[in-house]
């Protein structure tokens, strides 16, 4: 089951609000709730103000927009020290093996003194209080949440000091802590499971609540493996499929043969008299069968017989949608008078996100009641909608927040979710409801397919004018990002134009000068499941650039790293640059149909490069031998959990560039598991894999999508060099 966030029993229980008007403004007010515990709230402290939002776009990226939204509600933080001994910080993200538990767990071991072993990290439920400061997204979770964890563990260390100097009628300034306890000159020591309960009628502490200068840490930024490795590798770990909610029975769901198809009638005479079958139910979306086990439902869902309406894109195929991608391209600016062009057109297929934890929630709707368990990036938006969809108040709704096996973006939509407390309702009774691996690839949430124009103009070995024209099937923001960046107050001049211009203004930008550029976006609105995959736009805008940067190199004679080290508009991303081309060994000779391939990207307040090595002597079997990646992130919060982002943003590139998408057949999706959604296998990945960190700088970057239009740009050059081809449509094996 999955725990709760600790309140009960004494514990120390402290509340903040940062909202001092200086030069940061910075104000740590301390209010005690729910004495005699202590829980701290703080908000962001190094986040930009509200009132200080720049109005260029260019200078605001979507993190800073998201931390501005968040900041009317992130002194409801908390963070307890309990009379157990346990520190607890209450997450208010979801862990989908990002290791972000891990990094809050080393930020308040540290700030706090606390032993590592002692920090638990519960996640959050859904706290519509939160407003906007629930939303795992956008490579934000560590940057909005490093200052303020540090600042309520600092708090809670200020009471904890305070209370033992009251004790021992000691100066709070003679004291130190370590290990979990407050330490006397004298020897003297009392351990936080000591102190918590006098703790918490400490109002003003004696000592500074001030958290640790750099030099201070001894946890952040040193490689730590994970807190809750153990437990996963052993099956201790709890997922939705895990829990045992009494009387929750195992549900799946019919579904149609073409995107958003709909039930017209059905017979389940058949499925009812097949063992195990307790129900079949109707929903939105299909036929629920539910039964005594998973293998019962499955082999009563195929035996229920359901006449099924059209869809919304029946009829349309890969060859359809391209076609009108290419129709809706904004045109270009510049016509190419008296100069020279570089031209280039991409296309990119539909991608499915394939977490490897099929989507399972619980749900137990009753008549005034309704209780949720899944793995939620937006539980906010979740409870409020699943609420509307049962008749009852968002009061009456609880969403538990549960780990999960994987999302890159696919757990911002909570289908599986709003489908158990469908099915609860209408069966009268508690459902664990699971999508199968082909439901999510036929019927989840995907990459939207694409299509680029790329033109630059160049006179005298100069570029003039760079302009990248995009269109996409319309993308999803259907969960709660929209309505964050409406309360950051953050505008775009687009007036009503969809949110989508707005995200693709925040997050898009070409790091080099190269003239004059300008990037447009527009949007085909199919109805088909897309949402927002890792990386989102970046992922198609950036590689293509990356393409085109190798290519306006080659047109000008000059080496592809030199190139962009000579333009990169950040001078702090040479080097970046330099490091990965270094410990790469660039330019090193290769053997016919092997080559290198670089690229570049910085986003979310960070930068990397990426140097790939490929094998293309078997041209049907290319593979990417070698991964170099060099990166800037800020402060390296846990370097280890970094290494392993990186890794996984490498095979993202990998599968992306030469095998991984998705086909439209007349309306359906034709991929419906692994063994046709060729993402990377183990076989696939480099032998070869180094990760090299910068120095750290000032406060975290965003990192957990930065490596994948830099990873698959890296490839695609790679494999253009080891060719002598231009690809232009990815996947290349497709």
């Amino acid at each position: 089951m999955l725990r709760a966030p600790i309140r009960a029993g004494r514990c120390l229980a402290i509340t903040a609000s940062d909202s001092r008007r200086t030069v940061s403004r910075r104000r740590f007010l301390t209010t005690l709730i729910a004495a005699p515990a202590l829980a701290v709230g703080v908000s962001l402290a190094d986040g930009p103000s509200a009132e200080a939002l720049p109005g260029v776009p260019d200078i605001l990226d979507l993190g800073d927009a998201l931390i501005v939204a968040g900041l009317p509600t992130a002194h409801l933080l908390v963070l307890q020290v309990t009379a157990a001994g346990r520190v607890v910080l209450e997450l208010p993200r979801v862990e989908v093996g990002q290791g972000l538990t891990t990094a809050m767990a080393l930020v308040v071991a540290d700030e706090l003194d606390a032993n590592l072993t002692d920090v638990d990290v519960p996640l959050s439920p859904a706290r519509p209080e939160l407003l906007f400061n629930q939303l795992t997204g956008a490579s934000n979770s560590v940057r909005s949440l490093y200052q303020p964890v540090r600042e309520a563990a600092a708090a809670c260390r200020a009471r904890l000091v305070t209370a033992a100097a009251n004790r021992w009628a000691l100066p709070a300034s003679s004291l130190r802590t370590a290990g979990s306890a407050v330490l006397a000159p004298d020897g003297r020591s009392a351990s936080y499971a000591s102190l918590a309960v006098d703790a918490a009628a400490v109002l003003v502490p004696a000592v500074a609540a001030t958290p640790k200068l750099p030099a201070q840490q001894t946890l952040v930024g040193r490689p730590a493996g994970r807190v809750d490795a153990r437990d996963i590798v052993t099956g201790k770990a709890t997922y939705a499929g895990d829990l045992a909610v009494p009387g929750a029975v195992p549900t799946v769901v019919c579904r149609p043969p073409t995107i958003n198809g709909t039930v017209v009638s059905f017979d389940a005479t058949a499925a009812l008299a097949l063992p195990g079958v307790l129900a079949v139910v109707q929903i939105p979306t299909g036929v629920a069968v539910l039964a005594e086990t998973f293998d019962q439902a499955l082999k009563a869902k195929a035996a229920v017989r359901i006449s099924w309406g059209p869809g919304t894109v029946d009829g349309l195929s890969d060859a359809d949608v391209r076609a009108q991608l290419r129709a809706a391209q904004p045109p270009f600016l510049v016509p190419p008078l008296l100069t020279l062009t570089v031209d280039a057109e991409f296309d990119f297929a539909f991608v499915s996100h394939a977490p490897m934890e099929v989507l399972t929630a619980v749900a137990d709707v009753r008549a005034d009641s309704a209780e949720i368990w899944f793995a939620a990036q937006s539980p906010i938006v979740a409870q409020q909608t699943i609420a509307a969809a049962v008749g009852l108040p968002v009061s009456a709704v609880t969403v538990h927040v549960v780990r999960g096996g994987g999302s890159f973006g696919r757990r911002l939509f909570f289908d599986a979710a709003l489908e158990a407390a469908q099915v609860s309702k209408a069966a009268g009774r508690p459902v664990k409801l699971m999508w199968t691996r082909n439901d999510d690839m036929r019927h989840g949430r995907m990459r939207p397919a694409s299509h680029h124009r790329v033109r630059a103009t160049h006179a005298l070995g100069q570029v003039l004018t760079y302009e990248h024209r995009v269109a996409t099937v319309k993308t999803d923001f259907r969960h709660g990002v929209g309505e964050a960046l409406t309360a950051a107050g953050v505008s775009t001049g687009l007036g009503g134009a969809a949110f989508s211009q707005l995200f693709f203004t925040l997050t898009e930008k070409l790091p080099y000068s190269l003239g004059v550029s300008t990037q447009l976006l527009a949007e085909v609105p199919l109805e088909m499941h897309t949402g927002s995959w890792r990386s989102v736009y970046s992922g198609l805008v950036r590689t293509a650039d990356e393409i085109m940067v190798d290519e306006l190199a080659r047109t000008f004679g000059q080496d592809p790293v030199a190139y962009r080290r000579a333009r990169v508009l950040d001078p702090a991303a040479r080097a970046v640059i330099d490091q990965c081309a270094q410990a790469g060994q660039w330019g090193r000779p290769m053997p016919p149909g092997q080559a290198q391939g670089f690229a570049f990207h910085d986003e979310h307040r960070s930068s990397l490069a990426c140097l790939v090595e490929i094998d293309c002597t078997d041209r049907a079997n290319p593979r990417v031998t070698k991964a170099v990646v060099a990166a800037d992130v800020g402060l390296p919060v846990n370097p280890r959990g970094l290494e392993a982002q990186f890794m996984g943003a490498v095979m993202d590139g990998i599968s992306l560039t030469l095998q991984a998408g998705l086909h439209l057949d007349n309306g359906a999706i034709r991929e419906g598991s692994y063994g046709d959604f060729h993402y990377a296998r183990q076989r696939h990945s480099p032998p070869a894999f180094e990760v090299h960190l910068l120095p750290p700088s000032g406060a975290p970057g965003g990192a957990g999508e930065l490596g994948v239009p830099a990873a698959a740009a890296a490839v695609a050059n790679a494999y253009a060099r080891a060719t002598g081809t231009s690809p232009r449509s990815f996947p290349i094996s497709f």
